[in-house]
């Protein structure tokens, strides 16, 4: 679904363990980084059904595997880079327009399951420290993925990075 700014709307997830560390996962494919799960609200969707969907296809949860600890308070935004950017496909998508959920795994994470969905999306996965992800995420999503850490490190009580 994009919207008439140009942008594609979307979910991602940060799910958190008991010792408040990161999901975090490494894409299958040429962009073959790391990030936090992540997808599209399709049309007639809310994002809360959209993460449940997203996270089940991208990790293998249900719902019953998880709470929600909080959500962003405000859409975030990205513009992709102009390599990335598909002027052939209308409407033309200029990046994604995002409101992220925080996450507690409260079942074993031997439920997670990263072959689930239709499509895998993360080739392997790994727990990492809350503020890890900055020093690697890509960085036309770095505002994003700090503001939304921050905004998180509040309700969970972490240090700033």
């Amino acid at each position: 679904m994009i919207d008439k700014s140009g942008y594609r709307h979307n979910v991602g997830i940060v799910l958190v363990n008991h010792q408040n560390q990161v999901f975090w996962g490494r894409r299958i494919g040429r962009m073959g980084g790391w990030q936090f799960p992540q997808g599209g609200i399709h049309e007639n969707e809310t994002a809360v059904q959209a993460m449940f969907r997203e996270m089940f296809e991208e990790m293998g949860l249900k719902e019953k595997d998880v709470e929600i600890i909080a959500v962003s308070k405000q859409w975030l935004t990205y513009h992709l880079p102009k390599k990335y950017l598909r002027p052939h496909i209308k409407p033309l998508c200029i990046g994604q327009k995002q409101k992220w959920f925080l996450l507690r795994l409260i079942s074993n994470e031997s439920q997670i399951c990263l072959t689930a969905g239709p499509k895998p999306e993360f080739a392997r996965w790994r727990w990492v420290e809350f503020w890890h992800p900055l020093e690697e995420i890509i960085d036309f999503k770095l505002d994003v993925y700090k503001a939304l850490l921050e905004e998180f490190a509040e309700v969970l009580s972490i240090n700033s990075s």
